[in-house]
């Protein structure tokens, strides 16, 4: 008996189920994912232990060191399920490929975020590999694989415990693998490690797409743009022709922080506030990001060429080398200077190499910033000195110019340095939910600087400004905090998604009438409005938005995992909801109709993507970007080049 207790086979039958039930547990714990019946949650439970088996049945191809590749090969897995635990921490999402990817370029600027995130209690997310070497060196320290024969059991177990799981899933949710856009839905139902090579093998089809692309494939995507065209409205159709135009991208802004105060009576932000309500300024209070994993590179992207981003990682890092007809590139048509201004290094995100596909002109990152201690939080210049040292070099840009400017301050996990602000914390208990409302409020202090500096040298009647959030700052972690700052008993559905996917919008127009706007739009939606502002028709572009001034703009939004929000329907994962009251609807094929727009409209965008689609169509009157025409030397270089 003894002899049996210590075979090689039950090492690894140990492993195998300490690993499964520590996965299952750490699912448990960290991933928010609903289970509508008793199939679902039998799936989550028994979806690890395809992987189990998969993986560590490696270790029957080594012999001599069997218990060490088994333990290494577990190590690897615990630490993957940990890295995507602390990414979904804050993110609620899972790694992908593309996010990989994006390691290279920001990377090694994410540690403070990275740490704030993890736990000492972590550790136990690697109880099983513990154990195991424990094991390994006590009961188990004789023990010797003699044959490979155990790796075909243990594959061909692994097969059929995931084509048992896979069958399953499509009996309970149809069209799982083809359709599905949340990858929430693909963990649940398939595993975090089944659904990684899920992911590896889609990244991989769509290398295949660009290879095969031609421009025959752009037929479709031609066809549904100009059945969807939403025509410019008359009263408002260059009305901003010859003006400069300023984006201001409000980092991890949301809506919900508009007129919120705080317990004393304290408003959060009464700049913002003030151009909400001043009425010459439009500001769309039902207004919603559509960012995915790239969060504000895929913002960027939405504003300025009306495509979605794409499902996994960014297009900044993976697409960079596409062709675009962005607005920097369309404006140039016009006699327009395009320039950006971030207070980070231009690698950042891949930001030098997308820009030049973008078409922008001039680059102006870090280098040109006194980046000393007292200026820097986060990865870069903190807003307040970063507006400051910005308004030289704006003032310096030939007229009309696109301008870009990316804030930082308003960053994740969102800590003041000691006398940045005077503004109280909150006492919500949540630490980022009380650094939020400061960090916000300082945010707010340096847009009022800027503002401010705008009027004082005539750029502010000269100007478009456009203030945007790019994505929402908080996450479901931090709903209990979020109920007490709004006063409710819960976080509902339905309030989940508007505090987390609703953000600002400002349009300020020199002359023109502004005011609250309660239509519905999005990131997407940008671009057109924009661009018939300056009197520029969109319909010959490739382009999913809608503009948002124009009696004939939809009344949907999609969002990047395929849920939306109309006026009167939200599809949350495959729930359908009323948006007004929040009570589930109660025939739910109601959202159909709409969810197969959204399906349809994400499909075309990624077609034209993934497949680079529109290096086979030039619109009339359009010079094609040719990113070697720019060259973002960077302060430190330029000084010498021109010296």
């Amino acid at each position: 008996m003894k002899k049996i207790a210590r075979h090689h086979l039950v090492f690894f039958v140990i492993s195998v189920v300490l690993f499964w039930i520590k996965t299952y547990i750490a699912y448990r714990l960290n991933f928010k994912i609903t289970e509508d019946n008793n199939m679902q949650k039998f799936l989550f439970f028994i979806n690890p232990l395809s992987s189990a088996l998969f993986f560590l049945g490696f270790a029957f191809l080594s012999k001599k060191y069997f218990r060490v590749v088994l333990i290494g090969i577990g190590f690897i897995l615990s630490f993957w399920l940990y890295a995507n635990i602390v990414y979904y921490r804050f993110f609620n999402d899972f790694i992908t490929v593309p996010v990989l990817l994006q390691l290279g370029s920001n990377g090694g600027q994410l540690g403070t975020s990275i740490t704030s995130l993890m736990h000492i209690y972590d550790i136990l997310y690697f109880s099983d590999t513990i154990i195991m070497i424990v094991l390994a060196f006590t009961l188990y320290r004789q023990v010797i694989l003699k044959s490979h024969r155990m790796f075909q059991f243990s594959f061909v177990l692994a097969i059929l415990v995931f084509l048992i799981n896979l069958g399953l899933a499509e009996n309970d949710r149809p069209n799982l693998l083809s359709l599905n856009f949340d990858r929430g839905y693909l963990v649940k139902y398939l595993g975090e490690y089944n659904f990684t090579i899920y992911d590896i093998i889609q990244n991989i089809d769509i290398s295949a797409q660009h290879a095969f692309a031609s421009g025959g494939n752009l037929t479709t995507v031609e066809n549904y743009q100009n059945a969807n065209y939403t025509p410019a409205n008359p009263a408002y159709f260059g009305k901003a022709k010859g003006m400069n135009v300023i984006y201001v991208s409000m980092e991890s802004f949301s809506n919900f922080m508009i007129d919120l105060k705080m317990p004393d009576g304290q408003l959060v932000t009464p700049f913002l506030d003030s151009l909400a309500h001043d009425g010459n300024t439009f500001y769309f209070d039902n207004f919603y990001h559509q960012t995915g994993q790239g969060k504000t590179s895929d913002a960027e992207f939405l504003m300025e060429n009306s495509l979605y981003p794409m499902p996994q990682g960014s297009v900044f890092i993976s697409k960079a080398q596409n062709t675009y007809q962005a607005t920097p590139a369309i404006l140039d048509q016009q006699g327009y200077h395009s320039a950006v201004f971030h207070g980070n290094y231009m690698t950042f995100w891949n930001r030098n190499v997308m820009y030049k596909a973008l078409g922008y002109e001039q680059f102006f990152d870090a280098s040109y910033y006194d980046l000393v201690a007292p200026n820097i939080k986060n990865f870069g210049m903190k807003d307040k000195p970063f507006f400051t040292e910005s308004m030289p070099m704006l003032e310096s840009l030939k007229q009309p110019f696109y301008a870009k400017f990316i804030s930082l301050s308003n960053h994740f996990p969102f800590e003041m340095d000691s006398g940045d602000t005077n503004f109280p914390k909150d006492n919500t208990g949540d630490w980022a939910v009380d650094q939020y409302m400061q960090s916000a409020h300082y945010m707010d202090e340096g847009l009022q600087q800027f503002f401010t500096a705008l009027k004082k040298d005539g750029l502010y009647d000269k100007s478009v400004i456009i203030l945007y959030g790019d994505h929402n700052g908080l996450s479901q972690q931090n709903d209990p905090a979020l109920a007490k700052v709004l006063g409710v008993p819960k976080i509902t559905p339905v309030m989940d998604e508007k505090l987390f996917q609703q953000v600002p919008l400002f349009i300020h127009v020199p002359g023109v009438k502004g005011g609250v706007q309660h239509q519905l739009g999005g990131e997407v939606d940008v671009r057109p409005t924009l661009l018939h502002l300056l009197g520029a028709d969109t319909k010959k572009y490739i382009e999913f938005g809608s503009d948002l001034l124009s009696p004939q703009h939809r009344d949907w939004v999609a969002f990047r995992n395929g849920d939306f929000v109309s006026s009167n329907l939200m599809q949350i994962g495959d729930k359908c909801y009323n948006p007004t009251t929040g009570s589930l609807v109660a025939d739910q094929s109601a959202c159909n109709t709409i969810h197969q727009k959204v399906k349809t409209e994400l499909q075309m965008s990624d077609s034209v993507v993934n497949q680079d689609l529109l290096r086979f169509y030039t619109p009339s009157g359009f010079k094609p970007v040719n990113p070697n025409d720019y060259q973002y030397l960077g302060a430190k270089q330029k000084k010498s080049s021109s010296s």
